[in-house]
């Protein structure tokens, strides 16, 4: 589950911090680094703050006292009050968590104080492993990040990540459960994900799982994960790399041409995504 993968447990001195995510006031990250690995992922930026000598998803930093620092920052005399992200530049729900429960024991802080919507997005499964407890959570929302249901397609960007069937199993179960469901289909890859075919069976797929909040988004094209993402093409999707090179000379042509294809499917499927 952690293999080739460097852990650390650290100590942290915040566990609750203000965010500028539009739509949320404060985020909270249990882990620093992540091992779903992901080719694209802007989070590597993280890279810069560490010490690690691993390269981004070959190393994860456990704040071990995160619950506990958590409960004393909700406990001081100006008690926070607003809507919190977990997980905006870590997935919470990562493999590690299964052991570590670090996110879980943080939960279970959050449903006693009531005064924060928590919301999650994550691209695992897990997260149904404490559904109890988001059911306690006031305004709880839970977002899949998903961008693309091809498995072989996944395995190559997403290698540690629930592969997109389980993501999708999950979803429908807390839909079932009461749990408001959305989807955030990022980044569009281009010539890999953001194909017609590719994206009508996505948004059909999500819409029949009775999800109808889809958020969308383009690559940031960051210089470390633009090499990264040359490299991946390069080695596994030759015949698209013009595509690739096409959006980082023009994000804003691109963007257009994209607008205009999802507004096509979204009449065909009857799913409506939005671009944040």
């Amino acid at each position: 589950m952690l293999q080739n993968i460097a852990v650390r447990e650290i100590l942290c001195k915040s566990a609750l911090n203000k965010t500028g995510v539009p739509g949320y006031q404060y985020c909270i990250n249990p882990y620093v680094g992540c091992a779903h690995a992901c080719v694209y992922c802007y989070a590597s930026f993280m890279c810069r703050f560490t010490n690690h000598l691993e390269k981004w998803g070959r190393f994860l930093d456990v704040k071990v006292n995160f619950p506990e620092v958590l409960a004393k920052q909700l406990g001081r005399r100006n008690r926070p009050e607003g809507a919190v992200l977990v997980g905006s530049v870590t997935d919470a729900y990562q493999p590690a968590e299964a052991v570590y429960e670090i996110t879980r024991s943080s939960l279970r802080i959050l449903a006693d104080y009531q005064l924060l919507e928590v919301h999650t997005l994550t691209k695992s499964s897990l997260v149904l492993r404490d559904l109890p407890l988001l059911r306690q959570m006031r305004g709880c929302e839970v977002g899949f990040t998903i961008t693309t249901l091809d498995r072989n397609v996944a395995r190559v960007l997403e290698p540690g990540a629930s592969p997109p069937h389980l993501r999708l199993a999950a979803a429908r179960e807390l839909i079932r459960a009461g749990i408001k469901v959305w989807v955030f289909i990022a980044p569009l890859l281009p010539g890999v994900s953001d194909r017609e075919e590719s994206l009508t069976g996505l948004l059909r797929t999500i819409h029949e799982c009775g999800i109808r909040e889809v958020l969308l988004d383009t690559l940031n094209p960051y210089p470390a994960v633009v090499q990264r993402l040359k490299n991946t093409y390069l080695r596994y999707f030759p015949e698209a790399l013009p595509e690739l090179e096409t959006y980082l000379r023009s994000p804003e042509m691109y963007r257009d041409k994209i607008e205009a294809r999802l507004c096509n499917i979204s009449e065909l499927v009857g799913c409506q995504p939005y671009f944040v």
